[in-house]
C-alpha cells in the first residue's frame, strides 16, 4: 500500500473513505456525506476531545465530507478547501445548503437578526467565511437563512484581492494561536493560507506543505522582494518588502512586522535555519 499523509487522507485503521478502497488498509470503507460549517469558525482537532490540540479551523460556509460521527458530539471528516482531515464538533455542522455566493472581505463583520445594525448581533464572522445571499436591502445583504450582514463587508465568491501581502498586513497585531485562521488568533501558515485564499490562490494548510507546493525557489536572499515566502522547519513568513517580513509568530505572540535578517538570526539561535525561499507565481483565478 502507498504511504499517504494522514493530515489530508481520510483513512484510519477502522474506517476510510470509499474512494480510497484498494489504496489504503482499513476495516471498512464508507461513502461520506457533504455537510456545511454553520458556526463562524469550527475547531478541527486530531482527536475527538475538546482539549485536543487545535490543528486548524473551518470557516462558516465551508464544505466538509463527514465519514464518521460519535456519541460524544464529534464528526470526523475532510475539509473541501484544503483537504485537511480531523474531528469537528457535530453541532457546528449541518446538511449543505445553497451554494455560497459571497464571502466576508472584512477582518470581521456581524450578522444581525433583522434589518437594523442596532440589534444584538447573532454572530461575528471572520474574513473568508462564505454566505449564500438571497437579496439585498438598504446596504444589508440578507442570507438564505434570514440573517442581515453589512453589504460593504462582502464580496462575490469569485472576486479576489489583488495583493495577498496587503491582506496579511491587515492582521497586524492579531494574537498568535496554533491552528487558528481568524483575527481572533492565527498561526504562521494560517496567515499565509488565509491571505492567499483571499487572492484566489489555492494553498495547503501547514508550512511544510506550503514549502513543497507553493512558488519557485530562490537561491539568494539578496533577491528578496514583496510577496516572497521564507521557510524554516515549522515556520513561514511573508516578505512585505526587500528587508522586512510579516508573520504570525510565538516570539511576539502576534502577527508582527520585523527585519528579516533579525528574525533569521533569532530563529537560527533557537536552532532552526532557513530551509527555503519561494516566490509565488500562480495568478489569482
Amino acid at each position: 500500500m502507498a504511504v499517504f499523509d494522514p493530515r489530508v487522507t481520510p483513512a484510519r485503521a477502522d474506517l476510510a473513505a470509499k474512494h480510497l478502497e484498494g489504496k489504503v488498509s482499513a476495516a471498512r470503507f464508507v461513502e461520506g456525506r457533504v455537510m456545511e460549517v454553520i458556526e463562524p469558525q469550527a475547531p478541527l482537532r486530531r482527536e475527538p476531545r475538546p482539549d485536543a490540540p487545535l490543528d486548524t479551523e473551518a470557516l462558516k460556509g465551508e464544505r466538509v465530507t463527514v465519514y464518521d460521527s460519535n456519541a460524544e458530539g464529534f464528526s470526523w471528516g475532510q475539509l473541501a478547501a484544503d483537504n485537511y482531515v480531523g474531528w469537528l464538533p457535530s453541532n457546528a455542522l449541518a446538511p449543505a445548503g445553497p451554494a455560497p455566493t459571497h464571502k466576508v472581505a472584512a477582518l470581521r463583520t456581524f450578522a444581525f437578526p433583522g434589518p437594523s445594525i442596532k440589534l444584538p448581533p447573532l454572530e461575528a464572522l471572520p474574513l473568508g467565511a462564505t454566505l449564500a445571499i438571497a437579496r439585498t436591502a438598504d446596504r444589508l445583504a440578507i442570507t438564505s437563512g434570514g440573517a442581515y450582514v453589512p453589504g460593504m463587508h462582502l464580496r462575490p465568491v469569485g472576486a479576489y484581492e489583488p495583493d495577498f501581502v496587503a491582506v496579511a498586513e491587515r492582521f497586524l497585531g492579531a494574537p498568535y494561536l496554533w491552528g487558528g485562521k481568524t483575527a481572533l488568533g492565527l498561526d504562521c501558515s494560517g496567515l499565509v493560507q488565509v491571505a492567499l485564499a483571499a487572492c484566489g490562490v489555492a494553498c495547503p494548510r501547514d508550512s511544510d506543505m506550503q514549502e513543497a507546493a507553493l512558488g519557485v525557489p530562490l537561491a539568494d536572499r539578496k533577491d528578496l522582494k514583496r510577496g516572497d515566502l521564507v521557510f524554516w522547519k515549522g515556520h513561514v513568513a511573508i516578505m512585505c518588502d526587500a528587508n522586512n517580513i510579516v508573520h504570525a509568530n510565538a516570539f511576539h505572540m502576534a502577527v508582527a512586522i520585523e527585519p528579516v535578517e533579525g528574525a533569521i538570526a533569532r530563529i537560527s539561535t533557537a536552532g532552526s535555519e532557513v530551509t527555503a525561499i519561494k516566490r509565488i507565481t500562480a495568478p489569482a483565478s
